[in-house]
């Protein structure tokens, strides 16, 4: 069933066997999507989209992203923080509107939505209010909807302009199907049409079908400034994007700032991860690994004398020197063990047996850790740390879900590989720097 006849449909003897499914649940970077999979057609989920976007900020004071098509709608609700996300009510709650409510609201949301100033730069262009800087030249896209966005903020001032009603009904009577819409919301109501809600870990089947339509935007929007067409790249489902694109290409969306930023942190290089004592370094050398004194003093507060922290932790049996990758670097000392099976440093005499147990799996932890406190990394950058080829391991890793392999860190040559966590906030850090440059531009 598609465009207007699926909601006219509603009068038939099938109505009852006509079922709507509202699925949540969150993607990749925590935020919350809300597929409603429906059969009734473009022309009604339009509507329908609008209506449940007016009350999400009604009730949140959130801008949700709704996208719709024949099979559904998608929303997506970014920066709910925790006490929102615990108040945020079921999909059904959001997606029951009252019949008689809901023209009101889809009014009301209209005017602000991307359906309205894409039929107003439109109705513009043909009324030639939006003359062309240069005649017989192409003025690209993005430069008719500044144009067409800011004739329609002066337009907004006179309740009868023309164009701006033309715009009204066009999309009202033409576009939107209001109509069918309340009586879809009337069945629901009184039970003739089924709603079941579900909640998963990540979008069914059905839902990915309609997610595709974000990829779709990231793919064919060339005209979109960077930033937003980069944010909502960062946006898309990292799975959905690799199975279009066959591979993860993200060397274009992370944000060098950003990767800096979660590098340092990784690493504890930044200011706030910095060790001020010689707790703070063992506890450094536990999370990150091997270090050599030069790596040690970039680790602790400035100010701080790293020699007399080391000299200090060598006294206590705390931290061991070991050579490792051809250089003498510092290892805590409850992990000679994991270092003697992993890679064969020879640990010094005189340490309790139960820093010297057997390691299972050994080199397979000692990359994972790695993995875990670095950003995206090649397998050579992995070699000439610890002089081991350790190509089976990163593949078993991969196997097991825990790391990924893509074009990642920007200005990058060779496919690297990253952890599935520090991708996530590799994401998340570049998507919020994004949001933010796209804020300051507006």
């Amino acid at each position: 069933m598609r465009g207007g006849e699926g909601a006219r449909t509603l009068h038939s003897s099938s109505r009852t066997s006509c079922t709507i499914v509202p699925e949540r649940f969150r993607d990749e970077i925590g935020d919350w999507r809300l597929c409603v999979l429906s059969p009734y057609g473009g022309r009604v989920h339009a509507a329908w989209g609008l209506a449940i976007s007016a009350r999400i900020r009604e009730r949140f004071g959130l801008e949700a992203d709704t996208l719709w098509s024949d099979d559904g709608i998608v929303l997506h609700l970014p920066d709910l923080d925790a006490d929102e996300a615990e108040a945020l009510p079921s999909a059904a709650e959001l997606v029951l509107i009252e019949p008689d409510e809901v023209e009101q609201a889809v009014t009301a949301e209209l005017g602000g939505s991307a359906l309205f100033g894409a039929r107003f730069r439109e109705n513009a262009a043909r009324a030639l209010l939006i003359p062309r800087a240069y005649p017989g030249r192409r003025t690209p896209l993005w430069q008719q909807r500044l144009k067409a966005q800011n004739l329609l903020e002066v337009a907004r001032r006179y309740d009868d302009f023309p164009i701006v009603l033309e715009t009204y009904r066009e999309c009202l009577r033409d576009v939107l199907d209001l109509p069918g819409l309340q009586e879809l919301l009337r069945g629901l109501s009184t039970r003739e049409v089924s709603l079941v809600e579900v909640e998963t870990q990540t979008a069914s089947p059905f839902a990915s079908s309609l997610l595709f339509d974000y990829v779709a935007t990231y793919m064919y929007e060339g005209d979109t400034p960077s930033a937003e067409g980069r944010a909502a790249a960062l946006s898309l489902d990292r799975d959905l994007l690799r199975e279009l694109l066959g591979q993860e290409e993200l060397r274009e969306l992370i944000d060098p700032a950003a990767l800096a930023r979660v590098e340092d942190d990784l690493q504890h290089r930044s200011e706030m991860t910095r060790a001020t004592g010689r707790d703070g370094l063992h506890d450094v050398l536990r999370r990150v690994g091997d270090l050599n004194h030069a790596e040690i003093e970039e680790r602790v507060f400035e100010g701080v004398e790293a020699g007399s922290l080391l000299r200090e932790l060598e006294r206590e049996r705390r931290i061991v020197r070991a050579r490792i990758g051809g250089q003498e670097r510092y290892i805590a000392a409850d992990e000679a063990g994991l270092y003697r099976d992993a890679l064969g440093a020879v640990p010094p005499g005189g340490l309790p047996e139960a820093f010297l147990a057997d390691v299972p799996d050994a080199l397979g932890e000692l990359v994972a850790r790695y993995a875990r406190t670095h950003g995206p990394f090649t397998s050579d950058e992995l070699r000439a740390r610890y002089g081991v080829d350790a190509g089976a391991v990163l593949r078993e890793l991969e196997r097991a879900g825990d790391l990924v392999r893509g074009e990642i860190r920007p200005e990058g040559v060779d496919r690297e590989w990253c952890d599935v966590e520090v991708l996530r906030r590799l994401r998340r850090a570049s998507l919020a720097a994004l949001r933010k440059e796209r804020g300051i531009a507006r």
